[in-house]
């Protein structure tokens, strides 16, 4: 007979793990998951170091090799904070440094700012097709807008406003104009009508559809021994279920185009697409706007036209102020054009030339603005637009200015009314609930 102190079960000591120590502000964890420090920046790199003797001694670099040094570098690049060193995204820091060089060049004369003026939006352009094309995010353009609202307000400050012909109010309409521009840049960025990934939760499935592909699954396993009746389907074919329900749907009359997305794992409802840039499906999307480094649509598109409209306005007021300070008695638009004695002074030439940079940056901004207002009016998306054109289904007017779908169209008061309602459903049904 056993004795009763064998029957006790053993207690096992549990193993303690070793106390992470607290970070300071100039530590963090870096992509190896080791400890570094901001002041080893360029220590510890095998493939920098590496890369610079190939190119001491004029040999080539692999590009693995220059990937890996650039992405050593982008990890080793932080600033000092609260509980670790933040890492900090390198492309926001080329028009901190560029922008302030580029425009006090183009105003020592007027064929350097032709020049300087000229290349700008071409670079501009050159970094975005590089970009997209690699399928990549960058907060550049983000930079770029912010630190030119920042900088172009600071030169007013400094050069336009002591010359005394800005009055108080006008300076307080214009900063007003200046926080209503970030204040809705904010609510912008926010969801834009991200649609949720039924991978993400627990519950993939909601249990309308796990009932709908059961009771299909029942009906194929009949006939069949040894099936599992409660738990015989799998992924695989869940997904395949539900992507022959999008069809069924697809071709209903009420002619809502689902579709499933394999990326993102779900149903997507119609005029839903899936942005390559921020990895997620999202509602009616109309594209994804560098500007912000963030998706327009749905639930974003009032404050995007919004933000669009404050900067239009406060950037022709504040083009108004600075020409009639620095050319007086001449109208506007045959100031921007001839204003004898401007470069003369370095202060009027800084100012002048701050004011054909806005007024560059201001012309793309109002085009986009025409193309939007142009879409609300025959509700089609921007991403529409591009499929239309490249399936040639679209009806172009005014030189393809205007491309007309025909697929979503009630009119022009009826269109403005389904675009001031977005968002205002009182139900959504999620994304995975539509069958």
């Amino acid at each position: 007979m056993a004795q009763k102190g064998s029957l006790k079960p053993v207690k096992r000591k549990k193993t303690e793990e070793p106390e992470l120590e607290p970070l300071c502000c100039c530590e963090y964890i870096d992509r190896n998951g080791e400890k570094n420090h901001v002041a080893a920046c360029l220590c510890d790199c095998q493939d920098l170091d590496a890369g610079c003797e190939r190119w001491i001694t004029c040999k080539s670099i692999q590009p693995e090799t220059c990937e890996r040094i650039m992405d050593t570098i982008y990890d080793h690049l932080r600033i000092p904070w609260l509980k670790g060193a933040k890492k900090v995204n390198i492309s926001i820091i080329p028009p901190l440094i560029l922008l302030p060089i580029f425009l006090h060049v183009a105003s020592w004369h007027f064929l350097l700012g032709v020049v300087v003026l000229t290349s700008l939006p071409v670079l501009a352009l050159w970094y975005y097709y590089l970009t997209h094309r690699r399928k990549e995010q960058t907060l550049f353009f983000l930079s770029l807008g912010l630190f030119s609202l920042g900088y172009m307000y600071y030169v007013f400050l400094r050069e336009v406003v002591p010359k005394g012909r800005v009055g108080p109010t006008q300076l307080a309409i214009l900063t007003c104009g200046l926080f209503l521009i970030l204040l809705a840049l904010y609510r912008a960025k926010k969801n834009p009508g991200y649609l949720r990934n039924p991978a993400s939760n627990d519950n993939s499935l909601s249990n309308s559809q796990i009932e709908y592909l059961n009771r299909k699954g029942h009906e194929k396993t009949k006939g069949f021994s040894g099936a599992d009746m409660s738990g015989g389907l799998n992924n695989r074919n869940m997904k395949d279920d539900l992507k022959g329900s999008c069809r069924i749907l697809a071709g209903s009359p009420t002619k809502a185009k689902e579709d499933w997305c394999a990326k993102c794992q779900l149903v997507r409802p119609a005029r839903a697409w899936h942005c390559r840039l921020c990895g997620v499906c999202v509602r009616r999307m109309d594209h994804h706007c560098v500007w912000m480094n963030s998706c327009v649509g749905e639930s974003n598109h009032h404050a995007f036209i919004l933000a669009l409209l404050i900067f239009l306005l406060t950037s022709v007021y504040g083009i108004m102020l600075t020409l009639d300070t620095i050319c007086r008695d001449r109208s506007v638009f045959t100031a921007l054009f001839y204003c004898p004695g401007v470069y003369t002074n370095y202060s009027s030439a800084l100012s002048f030339t701050c004011v054909w940079y806005s007024v560059i940056i201001t012309a793309g901004m109002a085009y986009i603005f025409l193309i939007q207002l142009i879409n609300i009016s025959y509700n089609v998306t921007e991403r529409e637009v591009q499929q239309a054109l490249r399936q040639k289904t679209g009806r172009r007017l005014l030189c393809g200015l205007i491309v007309d779908t025909g697929q979503y169209s009630r009119g022009f008061l009826r269109n403005w009314y389904q675009f001031s309602t977005l968002g205002t459903h009182a139900v959504h049904h999620p994304a995975e609930d539509i069958v």
